[in-house]
């Protein structure tokens, strides 16, 4: 067992060592010492911990009394209960069997054996890190002298992460030492996480469709694109969340950030610096202080990024009696800021009782050009003719936002036991202006024989406010018991004004101006119940009551006085969650899932008016008579744990939609030049599916070599029962992801990832990452695909390549190239019917950038349980489920 424990302790201190920058940390006890009769806590109480060294052999030095064979016990640390009976110990050293001694004047002596790591904490023949992280922070509950003492229990606390995890719920994916997404943001990051697939406009997508991104644990009104991807620990894929998650989430389920303050603890930081081929830099930089009772973290990040993109269109449009052909070419170039930052205290009230406060601001500014040359073609039964438009849009667009949370963690004495409290409210503002310029040629390759010019003005914000109380209760060591409240509300408020350039001054276009404003509100309450039935049998039924509502007003015309109101009231419906999984051996697992799920239309579906004219070929606009879709989900799910370095996810799953809300084209006219035009718009369509096959495997070929692969095959169709709505035919589809990691010698490592999409139907374009109002300049209001057409096949490859030095590997340079082989592109077919049309486009192909990274200080694990981090809490907990006990 000595043996044992010694080669635990080994791999133990190596892990730790890579985790803390080369520090080992110390073990940490608390409780509250009590009267045994009262129950009251009691003052002065004796508490002392001795090592127990075990007897020296022959050649070795054991540290006890090797001639009588007897073991010694030698004080470590002592102290003096506080008023209240409370005691805390720190820096115990990790490695070491212990003796804990308590006595008070009056009172009998309370002895009892203890020690940080033990033979439990080996998990399929390899140490589990969860569990000897976690014992590093006891909780001894309330001692009572003179009675029999309550046996003492750590808690499983995350300190490292492997890089795939599969938890009863998610799938959990490590990201902090990911290469090719430095200096970059979350949209980098998740070009890199299995299941997850990026165009080239950072649109998301998992298994075809569309996700709730959520930040923490929480909705957010943040995009990915201004979250800073070294602000991220971790990324949870949630295909089917279970009844404690919102219900809302459409077809994909939710895509959880992870942010990396639940990982700075203790006295530590972190500096970072880059720039790209552009010439756009970044910089920022994150600290975590401890001290007495409180624990304050900040983090802040500034990125500035500059995108060029290059496309073409081909479109026919079929009349009466004449074939429209629109061949038009464009090149956008974007350049921006945004500054995120984020600060706090946790406040350790007493050993069991911690408030947390934070906040949040993300301010940004960007500049778009986009130029354009639009070739129309009329062919009429007796000839043809060309006209040609040179087209200018001058866009800029700014936001900021700000938000704080407040948070509170009660932990009972009963290891497990919980009762947590947490508050959001962010509110976010922006604001855009586009200048509009087209030069007309009536004649192609003739004189300019017209101008036209628009101003169109944009303002809108977005306010939420989140409360949730959650409680878990482990009634038994195979029972857990969860339950909880949840309350939501959002208002949105959005204004476009579009004017026309008339007799030398912009004129206001009242029939093309509009605002909007809504305020949507979801109730909820939920359980969940957790179980197993001998050892191998696991199961979670849940269940979540929701309801919720929309108010919303519309004012257009002139001087907006045209104004409807609406409401619409979802009753209360019930979203059941069934999850089993069966331990088919110490390294196989078999999971079985099932929930209901509600997609509620959003802002940008619902508004009724166009909000951006740059683009006659992309005029958008909502429905306000959208229904929200409802999903039953099912997944099977088969893990496999080869050894600490190889494992592997196959999972097959089933959803079935109904009132699924889906994009599509249909024939209208431009409010301004009362021509006919093709506007891009929502509706319910009768039923959706998608169902596939996906594989996901961890690997290490060699010592130097890590690899991970996801391949996803699946099939979906949308169903529509318009004959003027044609839809795309029900095809297979097939998406890989391969990402290969190299430890080179000289402290140098490298990086290659690739990712294959073949011919797909387009997702339908149900939720998607959404923020605050203001038009499609706004925070994500655009959504890509409908029910109408296909992409075809992209590839690409992005590569890094990192250099670690100093004491401790705690500097690194990386340089890292996206896209190295210029094939990623948007490749876009669509038939309405009435026309068809082919998009093309490539956005930053082969772009280069190089980042500076510095770390310093040192761990503490011991805050790791009592801080109020939910969703990485969450995290862990779901994790823990699903692997191999």
């Amino acid at each position: 067992m000595r043996y044992f424990l010694m080669a635990l302790g080994l791999l133990f201190t190596a892990t730790v060592i890579a985790q803390g920058g080369g520090q080992m940390p110390g073990g940490s006890i608390y409780g509250k010492v009590v009267d045994s009769a009262t129950g009251k806590g009691l003052e002065a109480a004796s508490i002392q911990i001795y090592q127990t060294q075990l007897p020296g052999r022959a050649g070795t030095d054991g540290g006890g009394d090797s001639a009588s064979k007897t073991s010694k016990d030698i004080l470590v640390t002592g102290m003096l209960t506080a008023a209240n009976g409370d005691f805390r110990l720190e820096n115990i050293p990790a490695m070491g069997r212990y003796k804990l001694v308590i006595s008070g004047v009056g009172h009998k002596t309370h002895t009892r054996p203890f020690s940080f790591i033990d033979p439990k904490m080996m998990s399929g023949g390899k140490p589990d890190m969860q569990a000897i992280m976690g014992a590093l922070d006891k909780d001894l509950g309330n001692i009572k002298l003179a009675t029999d003492v309550e046996v003492l229990s750590g808690v499983t606390v995350t300190a490292s992460k492997p890089a795939v995890q599969l938890g009863i719920d998610r799938k959990i994916y490590n990201v902090e030492n990911n290469l090719t997404s430095a200096g970059g943001t979350a949209t980098d990051v998740l070009k890199n996480v299995p299941s997850v697939n990026v165009d080239i406009d950072g649109n998301i997508s998992v298994r075809n469709a569309s996700p709730q991104i959520f930040v923490d644990g929480r909705p957010t009104t943040l995009t990915l694109d201004q979250i800073p991807a070294d602000q991220i620990a971790s990324v949870e894929v949630i295909t089917n969340p279970s009844a404690k998650y919102d219900a809302s989430g459409g077809t994909a389920g939710i895509l959880n950030i992870v942010l990396k303050k639940t990982r700075t603890v203790g006295y530590n930081g972190s500096l970072r610096a880059g720039i790209d081929e552009r010439g756009r830099y970044n910089f920022g930089g994150n600290l975590n202080v401890r001290q007495g009772k409180f624990n304050v973290f900040a983090n802040v990040g500034y990125n500035q990024r500059k995108t060029i993109s290059d496309g073409t269109t081909e479109r026919n449009t079929f009349l009466n009696d004449t074939t429209v052909n629109l061949y038009q070419t464009d090149r956008a170039i974007g350049d921006g800021r945004f500054l995120f930052a984020r600060a706090g205290f946790d406040y350790f009230l007493d050993n069991r009782n911690t408030l947390t406060l934070s906040g949040m601001t993300v301010d940004g500014k960007f500049d778009n050009v986009n130029t354009s040359d639009i070739l129309t073609t009329n062919r009429y039964p007796a000839g043809s003719d060309q006209s040609r438009i040179a087209r200018t849009s001058d866009a800029n667009f700014g936001f900021n936002m700000k938000g704080g949370a407040v948070g509170f963690v009660h932990n009972f004495p009963k290891n497990g036991h919980q009762l947590t409290a947490d508050g959001q409210y962010n509110k976010s503002n922006n604001n855009s202006k586009n200048l509009l310029n087209n030069n007309i040629f009536a004649v192609n390759g003739g004189p300019q024989t017209g101008t036209f010019r628009q101003l169109q003005e944009g303002a809108g914000n977005n306010e939420r406010i989140n409360a949730q109380i959650d409680y878990t209760n482990p009634l038994t060591d195979k029972t857990k018991l969860e339950a909880g409240v949840r309350y939501n509300q959002t208002k949105t408020f959005s204004e476009n004004v579009l004017s026309r350039y008339e007799n030398g001054g912009f004129v206001r276009s009242n029939d093309a101006s509009a605002k909007f404003n809504f305020t949507d509100q979801v109730y909820a309450a939920y359980a969940n119940f957790s179980s197993k039935i001998g050892e191998k049998f696991g199961y979670q039924l849940g269940l979540r009551l929701e309801s919720s509502e929309y108010n919303g007003q519309f004012f257009s015309g002139a001087g907006y006085s045209k104004t409807d109101q609406f409401k619409i009231a979802y009753p209360a419906s019930l979203f059941p969650s069934v999850f089993l999984s069966y331990q088919l051996s110490q390294s196989q697992q078999l999971q079985l899932n099932y929930s209901r799920r509600i997609n509620r239309p959003g802002f940008f579906q619902l508004f009724p008016f166009i909000t951006d004219y740059s683009d006659t070929l992309n005029l958008s606009l909502g429905n306000a008579n959208l229904r929200p879709e409802f999903t039953n989900s099912f997944e099977l799910s088969y893990s496999k744990t080869f050894d600490k370095s190889n494992n592997l996810i196959v999972s097959t799953y089933y959803k079935h939609t109904d009132d699924l809300i889906t994009r599509y084209q249909t024939r209208g006219v431009h409010p301004l030049t009362s021509d006919s035009v093709i506007l891009n718009t929502f509706l319910n369509a009768n039923s959706s599916f998608v169902g596939g096959l996906e594989i996901v495997s961890k690997n290490a070929p060699a010592k130097w070599w890590d690899l991970t692969t996801n391949v996803n095959v699946y099939t979906s169709k949308i169903n529509v029962n318009d004959p003027l709505v044609p839809t795309a035919d029900q095809i297979y589809s097939w998406f890989a992801k391969i990402n290969n990691s190299f430890k080179l010698p000289k402290n140098f490592t490298l990086q290659v990832s690739g990712d294959y999409n073949s011919k797909t139907v387009l997702a339908p374009g149900g939720s998607g990452n959404s923020g605050g109002g203001g038009g499609r300049g706004g925070f994500g209001g655009t959504v890509s695909g409908n029910a109408q057409g296909y992409s075809m096949p992209t590839y690409g490859v992005d590569v890094a390549v990192k250099f670690e030095f100093l004491k401790g590997k705690t500097a690194s340079v990386t340089l890292s190239g996206s896209d190295i082989f210029k094939t990623r592109v948007s490749d876009i077919y669509t038939n309405a019917g009435f026309f068809n049309q082919h998009q093309y486009r490539v956005r930053d192909q082969q772009f280069f950038s190089i980042n500076f990274a510095y770390r310093f200080g040192k761990f503490d694990a011991s805050l790791l349980k009592r801080k109020n981090l939910k969703a990485e809490q969450e995290g862990m907990q779901g994790g823990m489920q699903g692997m191999p006990q």
